[in-house]
């Protein structure tokens, strides 16, 4: 079978032609070959969706901003990396949900800065605003998967914790809610505006999931503590507060006073 001869319609769909089909890199009668190959495997059509749907999670993360021009510093640290040899084939091979990722976070990152409002309390909202916004974000993304929901599961409690605390710079547990009907499940190092996040991800018996996202949040001046918030203005409610430099969210599709109850819980453990 050479290049150009499609695979057989009973062969397994890859990964690789998924993102393909999602980036829109097929020529018209490989797309069409794989659609109905799709209509054969459902399991490789779910996690078509699921991508897809990640897709458009990270990048309406920043939807508002992805129009305007790309930062003068990002744009010369792109020139820079070229030179260096680093071809935009590179940069842009991993395509699909990769480059959605790379492409929010990035411009979570280089918006980070611009503009120094006066107001050190308006500056701490738009922080903590902005750290609620990516947790939310993280747990829509990440709660869905089945096959790879976190990057290091609780059978390494240990590893995870010393990974963690390590690359965060904080000693880090993650907390114990099997009173409370939820067991760890694992957890994942993320890119934050600040530096490294931690998200640990519980699960309840009926399948229900819960995602504590960590990480060093600067909000200017006035950092200090932030008493409990609830906040329902992204993907999913969530319970956020500040202690000692750090900010933690808790996000979980659930009643405000169930979160909060777990947020407590959290809380007290940390």
């Amino acid at each position: 079978m050479n290049a150009h001869t499609p695979p057989p319609s009973s062969a397994r769909v890859s990964d690789e032609e998924l993102h393909a089909l999602i980036d829109e890199q097929l020529p018209l009668h490989a797309r069409e070959a794989l659609v109905l190959r799709l209509q054969q495997q459902p399991d490789a059509a779910a996690r078509l969706e699921s991508w897809r749907a990640q897709r458009r999670l990270l990048r309406d993360l920043h939807a508002d901003v992805l129009d305007e021009p790309v930062p003068a510093a990002m744009h010369d640290a792109l020139l820079r990396a070229h030179r260096q040899g680093a071809t935009h084939d590179r940069w842009w091979r991993w395509g699909g949900l990769a480059a959605s990722v790379l492409m929010a976070f990035a411009l979570g990152w280089g918006l980070r800065g611009m503009g120094s409002p006066a107001d050190g309390s308006l500056q701490r909202e738009q922080a903590e605003a902005a750290f609620v916004r990516q947790a939310g974000v993280a747990h829509a993304v990440f709660t869905p998967e089945q096959r790879h929901p976190v990057e290091v599961g609780a059978g390494e409690q240990a590893h995870l914790a010393q990974w963690l605390s390590k690359r965060l710079g904080k000693p880090l547990k993650p907390p114990v809610l099997s009173a409370q009907g939820y067991e760890l499940l694992g957890g994942r190092l993320l890119p934050g505006a600040d530096g490294a996040r931690a998200q640990f991800m519980y699960q309840h018996a009926d399948g229900h999931r819960l995602t504590l996202y960590v990480g060093a949040l600067d909000t200017g001046k006035n950092s200090g503590e932030t008493a409990f918030r609830f906040t329902d203005e992204g993907p999913v409610p969530g319970f956020y507060w500040v202690d000692q430099g750090f900010g933690y969210a808790l996000s979980g599709a659930l009643p405000r006073d169930a979160l909060a109850a777990l947020a407590t819980a959290v809380y007290r453990q940390l």
